[in-house]
């Protein structure tokens, strides 16, 4: 007996006995047929976002398998449509090609070739919905505040409670990880989270404002405060009063205008180059560093005083190898958002693929990933390129881990990759990775992974 969970496949044909003899070979592949006798009837019976595929005779009374394959077309244009021909019909199945059927079997045909044609179909359905799901989660994403930070793994929800903890007080705030982990993302998602949100959210790279103009850049200068000043400049600082100013790269910053910095963060006024007359502000500081700031002011090169008035609250935001089990997720979004970008479609994400992306170390963190997503959508599905060859200087040796450790780690990827696409039915991921649901369950509970919680999160999006 089927699965209730099982992929549905909906059957139009109005001879019943093709009907029957068809259901019976696909209840025994493990899908879920449905049956009806007309194409009115298949109509009435497809909801939105219907999670299987179609199978139509072309030749019925009423309307007719291509007018049923327009219409479902229409209403759901990735919607595959498998149309069933008579015995030499070429000239009707390259028309239900035109048309844009999935694919045809043309009569008598064998049990094995239905299961085939089926199970590409549904993959191919499959593929197709959980793009639609995540486009329509970005659209919501970017109605929401803030920028979409995604992780499941334990570090990545640690770090989501803090920024809702600390975005509801009023305190400078300081950001530690490599270069790539995400800090301009965390600072903005910091920002749109308090109650500056709609006010201005300013970035400055330290490191890449040259040191004669930094000053300027920052406080801003009068006219004629030094030789090219023709007029007033309002400067970072004063610009952003009301929201946040973000100093990425602060370990950057010359010696001299920490000082200047230190003052700022303490009496919360700047004056502009030129003038004596201090300008209160009404900003929240985020600074952001991939340095140990404690160790460079132990060596001199970073104000003491300063680092511990950042110090106040650091937020550390983990490396990408240290929480792998998020890079699937991270790439499948970052592929959506590409495809969703260029208009094209985000290939399917393979085992060996997930097995690369696992083994890799990723020295570049999340904008390494990113890159790597979308020169999969770009280029990748052009040239059916490989994961292995678009990832320069992939090396699953590199890795520090050893092979149980790499295998488990692929595993519990596997399971929650499973666990998302199915929000979190257990029967459906069962026959999907294809394990008896008591092996299942145990490998829940070995991973710690709770089905319950892929459904909340699915309720909830």
């Amino acid at each position: 007996m089927h699965e209730p969970d099982a992929t549905p496949v909906l059957i139009v044909d109005d001879e019943e006995h093709l009907r029957i003899t068809a259901s019976q070979t696909l209840e025994l592949a493990g899908y879920r047929p449905q049956t009806v006798g007309d194409a009115e009837s298949a109509l009435a019976t497809l909801e939105e976002d219907y999670p299987g595929v179609v199978i139509s005779d072309i030749r019925m009374p009423g309307m007719d398998g291509l007018a049923l394959l327009r219409e479902v077309r229409r209403r759901d244009p990735d919607l595959p449509v498998i149309l069933i021909t008579g015995h030499g019909d070429i000239s009707t199945a390259v028309e239900a090609m035109r048309e844009g059927a999935w694919d045809f079997l043309e009569k008598p045909f064998a049990g094995e070739r239905l299961a085939e044609v089926v199970r590409r179909a549904v993959d191919k359905r499959r593929l197709s919905l959980e793009n639609r799901h995540l486009k329509a989660e970005l659209d919501a994403q970017r109605a929401a505040p803030g920028p979409r930070i995604v992780g499941r793994t334990p570090a990545m929800q640690h770090l989501t409670t803090m920024l809702q903890r600390i975005s509801q007080v009023e305190t400078d705030v300081l950001l530690f990880g490599e270069t790539g982990v995400g800090k301009d993302l965390v600072a903005r998602s910091l920002h749109e989270r308090s109650s500056r949100g709609g006010q201005p959210f300013v970035a400055i790279n330290c490191g890449a404002v040259p040191e004669n103009i930094i000053e300027s850049e920052l406080f801003g200068h009068e006219k004629g405060a030094f030789t090219g000043a023709v007029e007033r400049r309002i400067g970072k600082f004063e610009h952003a009063s009301g929201g946040s100013v973000f100093l990425d790269e602060i370990e950057s910053m010359p010696l001299s205008l920490q000082v200047k910095l230190l003052r700022v963060l303490q009496e919360r006024t700047i004056e502009r180059l030129g003038s004596n007359r201090p300008i209160p502000l009404d900003i929240r500081v985020i600074a952001a560093t991939k340095v140990d700031l404690r160790a460079a002011a132990e060596r001199g090169e970073f104000r003491e005083d300063l680092y511990y008035r950042l110090n106040v609250v650091t937020l550390p935001i983990p490396p990408l190898r240290e929480r792998r089990e998020d890079v699937p997720l991270l790439f499948q979004h970052f592929a959506v958002v590409a495809a969703n970008r260029s208009g094209l479609e985000a290939p399917p994400l393979d085992a060996g693929g997930v097995s690369t992306l696992m083994a890799h170390d990723w020295p570049g963190n999340v904008r390494e990933l990113r890159n790597l997503a979308e020169r999969f959508v770009l280029i990748g599905a052009a040239y059916d390129y490989r994961l292995e060859r678009l990832l320069e200087g992939s090396d699953a040796a590199t890795s520090e881990m050893t092979l149980p450790q790499q295998v488990e780690l692929f595993e519990k990827s596997l399971i929650s990759q499973a666990l998302t696409n199915h929000h979190g039915r257990v029967n459906a991921v069962c026959e999907h990775l294809g394990l008896p649901r008591k092996t299942l369950y145990d490998k829940l509970k070995k991973y710690d992974l709770r089905a319950e919680d892929f459904r909340q999160r699915s309720a909830g999006e």
